[in-house]
């Protein structure tokens, strides 16, 4: 690059006194042929560098085009208004919630009876939070407390708990919430004092008693204590589990939180109807399914407009990409794919069922009397074609997304195809700059040939007029 600069510095010199001799401009000369030898290689790397700029651009439109298709359908489908939905008629009762499996719908009555609920124990009352409880160690064991008796689980293990010296009540508080035995602690200040109190998890099998080893020089801790047969006026709440009936039949929860009550749904009890049954069904999604199908439809049609834009083989920048060949073609085929292989016979399992129809202009169309039948003959089954599972329709469009937007060789989606471009763009700026080398090289050779010719011209021309000049003196001698 030092010698381009030295030699620009030198031709630079030259184009100065160019033309000094001859009068004819021999740099401008020398840069007009310099530029013409180069112009039609130029002009091609140019073009080629203008048309890959389309093909990036229109390359990475489609493949955001698709992506973002595919992630609005997502996004709509989790919003679960295109399935149908588990709902209990009294609110106050329970929430339902699809589980992901497969689900059993139909009409349920729902009796909730009780709540499950978690022990809650107080302690003796203290002066203040800050009261000294004395030191040594507080033991939880876990299980059933019935009446003045307990019974230990002994699958679920006992909790040791060390309690410093000086600890106060507050203290103790700290000390059972940083073990994390499932039991929480806080003090209250009641009327009649500082009360320690203890809440376990809900499930009757999770009730608790409380033993206290105290340090001899620090008596007090087993103050504490608590076991059903002692002290039965500090248990102020008494550990529990849910009971509910389903259609009539009893059954029972350690949770509030039901999973799987019935196939596919899970409850949330939240409150009592003992007495008054609720009901459990399901929504009727076929208002939805046809407003998603006009925006699918709608939608598509956007995206196949502009792959056959793009893939025309007069004017499409995109007419040999192999990403955009494959678009097109899965989205001919589109309509007709199976997209529920696992539906019951009789059942919606494409799009077509659902209305979706390819026209002979590659645009799509919905058959609203086709959509109608459907939903009206299997309005469930139409649903569980907009699930987030391995099938169905999102599952379908997002499969083409990730496919044609493939980075890889050996399934070249658009991902591969932006690569290529610009690769092929990269190495085209690269024969640009070495192109303008050589031009830059041949106007300097010229522009050097050009300086030896404007002296020999100069020097011709300086000849001739003394001759000139001495013919005409000799004329005005003889005349």
């Amino acid at each position: 690059m030092a010698t381009i600069s030295s030699n620009s510095s030198a031709v630079d010199s030259l184009v100065t006194a160019l033309g000094a001799g001859s009068g004819i401009d021999m740099a401008a000369l020398a840069t007009n042929l310099a530029n013409a030898q180069f112009a039609a290689r130029t002009d091609r790397l140019t073009a080629k560098s203008e048309t890959l700029d389309r093909q990036i651009s229109a390359a990475a439109n489609l493949k955001s085009m698709l992506s973002t298709f595919a992630a609005s359908l997502g996004e709509r489908v989790r919003m679960g208004d295109l399935s149908s939905q588990p709902q209990v008629g009294n609110a106050a009762v329970a929430q339902a919630n699809l589980t992901g499996a497969a689900v059993q719908r139909g009409s349920y009555s729902l009796e909730v009876t009780a709540l499950a609920k978690g022990q809650i124990l107080a302690s003796p009352a203290y002066a203040s939070s800050a009261e000294t409880v004395g030191s040594g160690t507080l033991t939880l064991r876990f299980g059933t407390v019935a009446g003045g008796s307990f019974t230990e689980d002994t699958a679920h293990a006992p909790a040791t708990i060390t309690i410093a010296p000086g600890a106060t009540l507050a203290d103790a508080a700290s000390a059972i919430n940083g073990a994390k035995t499932g039991v929480t602690a806080y003090v209250a200040n009641t009327a009649e004092g500082a009360k320690l109190v203890l809440k376990g998890a809900e499930g009757a099998a999770n009730g608790f008693v409380l033993e206290a080893a105290e340090d001899a020089g620090d008596p007090g801790l087993s103050a504490l204590a608590w076991t059903p047969a002692g002290q039965p006026g500090r248990l102020l709440e008494q550990a529990g589990n849910a009971a509910f009936k389903l259609d009539g039949l009893e059954m029972a929860s350690a949770s509030n939180t039901v999973k799987n009550a019935l196939p596919g749904v899970s409850l949330t009890l939240t409150g009592t109807n003992a007495g008054a049954p609720t009901t459990l069904n399901f929504t009727d999604p076929s208002t939805a399914i046809a407003s998603a199908m006009r925006d699918f439809t709608a939608a598509l049609n956007e995206l196949a407009s502009e792959v056959r834009n793009q893939t025309n083989p007069l004017t499409g920048d995109l007419a040999r990409d192999s990403g955009a060949r494959s678009l097109r073609l899965s989205l001919s085929t589109l309509a007709g794919s199976t997209v529920m292989p696992n539906a019951a016979p009789g059942a919606p399992r494409t799009l077509a069922d659902l209305g979706l129809a390819l026209q002979r202009d590659g645009t799509f169309a919905l058959d609203e009397k086709r959509l109608t039948a459907t939903l009206t003959a299997d309005p469930q089954a139409a649903a569980a074609m907009f699930t987030n599972g391995v099938h169905g329709i999102f599952a379908t469009i997002n499969k083409l997304s990730l496919s044609v937007s493939s980075s890889s060789e050996s399934n070249p989606g658009f991902g591969y195809s932006v690569k290529r471009y610009s690769d092929q763009k990269a190495q085209i700026g690269k024969d640009q700059a070495k192109l303008a080398e050589q031009q830059e090289a041949l106007r300097a050779r010229l522009v050097q040939r050009f300086a030896v010719a404007d002296t020999m011209v100069g020097n011709s021309r300086s000849t001739l007029s003394f001759l000139q000049n001495q013919i005409d003196a000799w004329n005005a001698r003889n005349s």
